[in-house]
């Protein structure tokens, strides 16, 4: 049986109807995957990512995650339909949605801080999952410092080290990681949901201009995360920060964090990545100590 008709029976047995394959249409857009649009002689169509077997984990962990934002009925994201092993790939069928890049940014805003005040009593998430094809830790753990130390900038640091990055990145990134108490001074964030990857790339619109979320690496944490991350790579328009600060005002010393977390992702690019993103890690690292210091 090829993947294609392995994949087909998948969807038969997860949605409990026939399923006939009437085409199959390579899609462009993210990296790490082989994306098609799936389309059925009478049936709705899929939205199909494909990789090799062994990153079947990456899947299950983006389907948990994608129903762990739909269970909020705050925020569309694309439905999880199923995933599994065809042959040497493994593979997760979506919802297959028409998507545009315009669309409500206010209600985007609103949304996410609707979706962030979903809560849970301990930072973490029911399992580990992925950022980018990295490990992301999420052990339940009771203090966010504790957390952000252990789970993302050592964890990152520790990856880095045995990638081969040593020197002054290890090196301010200790340093770091003693001062981090003094990014908190006035903050103590709840748990809240978050997309836990959200760049621009990972949102787009319905025809309506509902605001839908992707690709997510969901767990509970401080919701300045979400917020820092969008402003990474690009941003999003002003009126999604307009209408999330109206909605849920950010905390003071925000921009002060907003290097910490995003900080996290630069390590990430840096393992996956190397190059230029070394030095912009080492260079964030020394604004952070710098401020720690004030």
């Amino acid at each position: 049986m090829d993947i294609w008709r392995s994949i087909a029976s998948a969807i038969e047995d997860a949605t409990l109807r026939p399923f006939d394959i009437a085409r199959t249409t390579p899609v462009s857009g993210g990296s790490i995957n082989e994306s098609y649009r799936l389309d059925g002689r009478d049936d709705p169509s899929y939205f199909v990512k494909l990789n090799d077997a062994q990153h079947l984990p990456m899947f299950a962990a983006e389907a948990s995650g994608l129903a762990a934002i739909a269970a909020t009925n705050t925020l569309h994201t694309p439905r999880p339909i199923t995933h599994g092993i065809a042959g040497s790939k493994s593979f997760l069928v979506l919802e297959h949605l028409a998507l545009t890049s315009h669309g409500d940014a206010r209600l985007l805003g609103t949304r996410l801080a609707a979706m962030h005040r979903n809560s849970a009593p301990q930072f973490g998430f029911i399992q580990d999952n992925f950022i980018g094809t990295t490990t992301q830790a999420n052990t339940w753990t009771d203090d966010w410092i504790s957390f952000w130390r252990e789970q993302r900038l050592g964890f990152q640091l520790e990856l880095a080290a045995k990638n081969g990055h040593g020197g002054e990145l290890q090196r301010l990134g200790a340093r770091l990681l003693e001062e981090l108490p003094a990014f908190f001074e006035n903050h103590a964030p709840q748990p809240s949901l978050l997309h836990g990857d959200l760049w621009s790339g990972n949102h787009a619109y319905l025809g309506d201009g509902t605001p839908t979320l992707f690709d997510p690496a969901s767990y509970f944490g401080d919701r300045e995360c979400d917020i820092a991350m969008s402003e990474l790579f690009g941003g999003f328009p002003s009126p999604f920060y307009d209408a999330y600060r109206t909605a849920w005002p950010l905390n003071e010393g925000y921009e002060k964090r907003r290097d910490l977390y995003n900080l996290y992702h630069l390590l990430n690019h840096t393992n996956l990545f190397g190059g230029g993103y070394v030095r912009q890690s080492e260079q964030t690292m020394r604004r952070l100590l710098q401020a720690s210091d004030r």
